[in-house]
């Protein structure tokens, strides 16, 4: 059991921070991008919402992949027609990599040894993932990457040894994230990345009830509420920024015509906020929101759509036995 480094590129987070500030901040509709909450703050509160009993997302998912984590590393290790290959495993937005131990076993049991390869913009969440993994699970080597994956070309990640192949994981509906457009993108750069016999696993919440929705992102509890203004606190240590975070609320709403979820933080005053790192002074009208976060719904059969027209081809989905929530393989032939 062994890691190795994160190259660290605090420079390029906070000049991305900034800039995605000033112009969220100054837009006719105000938005901050969903990568700002997770500070080391932002983090620890996303591991309690996953704990919840409002939020079925996590435990859902954790679900399925405790039935078929064996199935998933099998069909992934052995493409139709050919033996087994070696698998390199390499998570997007990796987090804490809690429901990634599963694998991660599995992928141990297949084939001795993994390198592991958690790839995040926190280095807080990529130094829990590591020691996390560490103690948990011998026989996997931890290599930790400091990126953002959701821009450039394709994704830069180090070659992969010969006879490896590469399984990405992007799981816990974070692809829901994004747009559909942007989703597609995203799914082009990761296909960009691949060589043939690499794989996708692909994990995506699924249309439910209004009522189910709304409540795992306004938990009575209020966590959900704590993580989402604690994207004001850290403007105000980042950024010299003044937010009053009573003067702020929480808000939820269920965009039908968009499928997704929509996390707000509305003002409830009028007010002037002054954010000194970027020389900025942001007027806020009563009820004026800041969008901070879409979170997209899946019917059956779009997320493998979304896979195909990025030219990886979906192999197997698995679900619950509700079908709230898909995970699904696809591979580049």
């Amino acid at each position: 059991m062994t890691s190795i480094a994160s190259p660290a590129v605090p420079g390029q987070i906070h000049e991305r921070l900034a800039s995605d500030v000033r112009n969220g901040l100054s837009a006719s509709r105000k938005h901050l991008p969903p990568w700002l909450f997770y500070d080391e703050a932002g983090s620890r509160l996303f591991d309690q919402i996953t704990l919840l009993p409002e939020y079925y997302l996590t435990r859902t998912e954790r679900g399925i992949l405790t039935t078929h984590a064996g199935a998933i590393i099998a069909r992934a290790a052995k493409p139709s027609g050919s033996q087994s290959i070696h698998l390199r495993i390499t998570e997007l937005g990796a987090g804490s990599a809690d429901k990634t131990r599963l694998l991660l076993a599995a992928a141990v049991a297949s084939q001795g040894t993994v390198v592991y390869e958690p790839v995040d913009v926190s280095p807080d969440a990529l130094e829990a993932a590591r020691q996390r993994i560490e103690r948990e699970i011998a026989k996997v080597t931890v290599a930790p990457r400091m990126m953002d994956y959701t821009h450039g070309p394709k994704l830069d990640l180090a070659p992969i040894g010969v006879g490896e192949r590469r399984l990405v994981l992007y799981i816990g509906s974070s692809i829901g994230n994004f747009d559909p457009a942007e989703a597609a993108k995203l799914l082009g750069r990761v296909r960009a990345g691949f060589n043939p016999g690499d794989a996708l696993l692909l994990g995506v919440d699924q249309v439910k009830d209004e009522a189910t929705l709304l409540a795992a992102y306004d938990d009575a509890s209020g966590v959900t509420a704590a993580f989402n203004l604690n994207m004001l606190a850290r403007l105000n240590r980042e950024l010299g920024a003044n937010f009053n975070l009573a003067a702020f609320k929480h808000r939820v709403v269920w965009n039908s015509a968009e499928s997704r979820i929509e996390m707000r933080l509305e003002s409830r005053t009028a007010q002037r906020v002054r954010l000194h790192g970027l020389d900025l002074e942001v007027d806020f009208s009563a009820g004026e929101t800041i969008h901070t976060e879409s979170s997209y719904k899946y019917l059956p059969g779009q997320a493998e759509a979304a896979l195909t027209a990025a030219g990886i081809a979906p192999v197997q989905t698995w679900t619950d036995a509700q079908g709230w929530f898909a995970v699904i393989l696809g591979r580049v032939a």
